[in-house]
């Protein structure tokens, strides 16, 4: 159980990657001393960028050192004098193919101290599968058929060893594959008519890399026999990167955790997000998906060495609210992120309606939740997360009714969003997992929305977790979008703002005016006593906290969007209108 001296209760959080705004970490901090931005943020959600990483812009993580190129120890030192408090990930499921277990692996093979570091996938379904004619062992149907899959095809990464040999490594989430063109030095251990001809064959494979053509099927013309030796060429230059899975069974990778743990705390950690942790205990027979009891075990030995180093920890879980996950990690007196709110805000400001919003709201009241909300974050926004239980096919009880839900993902795609999907083992979508956008365009680029939207966040229980763009009323990047390929949804949201764009933007008012409510949210002690919802109609909303000197009160009317907060400062009131 979560010790409560630990609780945070009423600071507001940024969340940025270290190079956001300007060029590294120390152009954010030069932002946080602005006159505008005093008092207004306690916490700040650092993206792992801010370690070491190569893939997934830093959800691959290579080491936990400072990352020098964006931080140094002098940012840390600032943001202590500050008295901003950090969050960082810890990426218990997977480290890159470049951390230094992973390339001793590849080094030494069977002869690597980190042989069992990683999920060898065909060693784990051994006995539970049949090989291919690709040398990658299938499982049985009864076992395939139940893994819950982020990307299609099946979860691995095949990866050279010094023997010449390629073995399957569990790969659960991102990896990327680069087959360098070949030259015609590269030819010259084929054969001399091979080497004679090597323009006119070089020509042939450098053009179907160019395609991303799968070799195998390309026809060399007059070189077909030299085809084998040529694509063993072509694969020997072919780099990777991969975020690989780590073997929770190895006493080596919870040493890793125990080093990890101590050195966040070094660098000015409070919060830990554990990022990916329900794929983390993997099991024959089980979805690999937060796996019962074998998760709770697990989580429950990171928490251990979580209160030696005094961190709060914070588990990171998308799953359908019917599923009660949420709920059962709460009960265990863990932190958990409110991934419901931003589609349920979506919905209350199109619909007019709170209904559902304040169902929830009532939901973290009566439980007792410790929660971090958000609007956007450097992922999606959730949809998924809104479902009910699955009976017969059809969702129940869920937040929203799956028409609902539709409504908003159609509402958001139409406004310009991408989607993030969800795959069974044979590749077919299942599901829609995220919507890409940034929120102000989803909300359809309305300040108005934007900013009532930002008022609900700051009187909805939790800490409130503020994105750097959507402070700044960044619309969808779909240049950024597009240049990143098939997997460069999530790059619609990650505009990096120059130094000149903040200095512009506390010029205006949807800046200042979220600031003036973020700031009361962050100072005010009122937000440290209880929180009431008022009796209203369904397009209005009234929300109070108080202790018993202080207030502050939101009063919205969903219809027009205006809205009114009243507070208490100094022993007198005070009112804000929009």
């Amino acid at each position: 159980m979560q010790e409560e001296k630990n609780i945070i209760s009423n600071g507001v959080m940024l969340n940025a990657y270290p190079d956001s705004i300007g060029q590294k970490l120390s152009d954010t901090i030069s932002m946080l001393k602005m006159p505008e931005f005093k008092n207004v943020f306690s916490l700040f959600y650092v993206l792992p960028t801010f370690f070491n990483s190569d893939l997934d812009r830093g959800f691959s993580v290579i080491d936990y050192n400072l990352n020098e190129e964006l931080v140094s120890k002098a940012d840390l030192k600032a943001l202590e004098n500050l008295n901003i408090e950090l969050k960082f990930d810890i990426v218990l499921n997977h480290l890159s193919v470049n951390s230094p277990q992973f390339k001793d692996l590849l080094k030494n093979g069977e002869n690597s101290k980190y042989k069992d570091f990683f999920i060898n996938w065909n060693t784990f379904w051994k006995e539970n599968g049949t090989k291919n004619k690709e040398g990658i062992v299938i499982p049985k149907e009864e076992f395939l058929s139940k893994l819950f899959m982020r990307k299609s095809g099946l979860p691995i990464l095949k990866v050279p060893f010094p023997d010449g040999t390629e073995k399957p490594y569990w790969n659960t989430f991102y990896q990327e594959i680069n087959y360098q063109k070949i030259n015609i030095e590269d030819l010259i251990e084929v054969s001399p008519r091979a080497f004679k001809n090597a323009e006119l064959i070089c020509e042939i494979i450098n053009s179907a890399i160019d395609k991303k053509l799968n070799l195998e099927s390309v026809d060399f013309v007059d070189y077909n026999e030299f085809k084998k030796e040529i694509i063993q060429i072509v694969e020997k230059k072919k780099t990777f990167l991969g975020q690989m899975d780590v073997n929770a069974k190895s006493e080596l990778v919870w040493d890793f955790y125990e080093e990890t743990l101590s050195k966040v705390k070094t660098f000015g950690c409070k919060i830990l997000r554990l990022d990916a942790f329900a794929y983390l205990h993997k099991e024959i027979g089980q979805t690999n998906f937060f796996n019962k009891p074998g998760t709770w075990t697990y989580l429950d030995r990171i928490n251990e060495i979580a209160k030696k180093n005094d961190l709060i920890l914070l588990p990171e879980i998308h799953a359908e609210y019917g599923l009660d996950l949420h709920d059962e990690v709460a009960k265990e007196g863990y932190q958990i992120y409110d991934f419901f709110l931003p589609g349920l805000m979506i919905h209350t400001l199109e619909t007019s309606n709170a209904k559902a919003l304040l169902t929830w709201a009532n939901e973290i009241i009566s439980k007792g939740y410790k929660t971090v909300n958000m609007l956007g974050c450097h992922d999606g926004i959730p949809v998924l997360d809104l479902k009910g239980k699955e009976v017969n096919g059809k969702y129940n009880n869920g937040l929203l009714k799956d028409a609902e839900i539709e409504s908003i993902m159609n509402t958001i795609l139409e406004r310009g969003g991408r989607v993030k999907n969800l795959y069974d083992p044979a590749g077919n979508k299942i599901s829609y997992y995220q919507v890409n956008a940034t929120f102000f365009s989803a909300l359809g680029e309305n300040e108005q929305k934007l900013l009532l939207a930002r008022a609900i966040q700051m009187f909805m229980p939790g800490i409130p977790q503020v994105w750097y763009l959507d402070l700044f009323a960044g619309k969808n990047n779909y240049a950024a979008a597009d240049k990143g390929g098939s997997g460069g949804h999530k790059e619609i949201n990650r505009t990096t703002l120059s130094n000149k764009d903040i200095e512009q933007g506390v010029k205006t008012d949807i800046v200042l005016n979220q600031l003036k409510i973020m700031r009361l949210r962050n100072t005010s002690k009122a937000f440290k006593g209880t929180i009431n919802i008022n009796e209203n109609s369904e397009n209005e909303l009234n929300i109070t906290w108080s202790t018993k000197k202080d207030f502050a009160q939101l009063k919205a009317n969903l219809k027009t969007y205006s809205f009114s907060i009243t507070y208490s400062e100094n022993n007198t009131t005070k009112t804000l209108s929009y």
